[in-house]
């Protein structure tokens, strides 16, 4: 695959890239868990096929000390037992702030679980987060930013 422009290397792509990134150092500080942090990435970038953030954050996530079943069982998170319950609310959420088309919204049962495992500041973070993902998958599709070449780290 072939991109059709590379974001960075434009003024106004890197300039807008500057700041979104920028945003994400807010959701990193905050004390929303790292771990389920990597997963939305990677559930967010799996709905919408975004090769180069899949390939971001599941090599991020592996650096990190993720294990390589919890990486891999993502896409099917609904039907494990790996992850926490905090992690699964956190999954849901995702898959529905990310599906926004597909159906009503988010439902007020899937916000309800996710306060039960997150306070004030960590839902924020988390919603903060799926749009902050989904933006940047959206930029990687449309531009067809491929995946593959990414360091753990790369843009720290």
């Amino acid at each position: 695959m072939e991109s059709r422009i590379n974001p960075m290397g434009n003024e106004i792509g890197a300039a807008w890239a500057k700041h979104i990134i920028s945003s994400n150092k807010i959701i990193a500080g905050s004390t929303l868990p790292k771990a389920v942090q990597e997963l939305v990435k990677i559930r967010a970038s799996q709905i919408n096929g975004c090769g180069g953030c899949l390939d971001m954050h599941t090599k991020d996530a592996a650096a990190a000390g993720e294990s390589a079943l919890r990486i891999n069982l993502v896409g099917a998170w609904r039907e494990t037992t790996v992850y926490t319950e905090a992690e699964r609310a956190a999954l849901e959420l995702t898959d529905q702030g990310t599906r926004l088309a597909d159906s009503s919204g988010v439902t007020d049962e899937a916000w309800a679980n996710a306060e039960k495992h997150f306070d004030e500041d960590q839902l924020m973070a988390l919603v903060g987060l799926i749009c902050l993902i989904n933006a940047f998958n959206r930029l990687n599709v449309i531009t067809r930013t491929p995946g593959g070449e990414y360091q753990p780290g790369q843009y720290a």
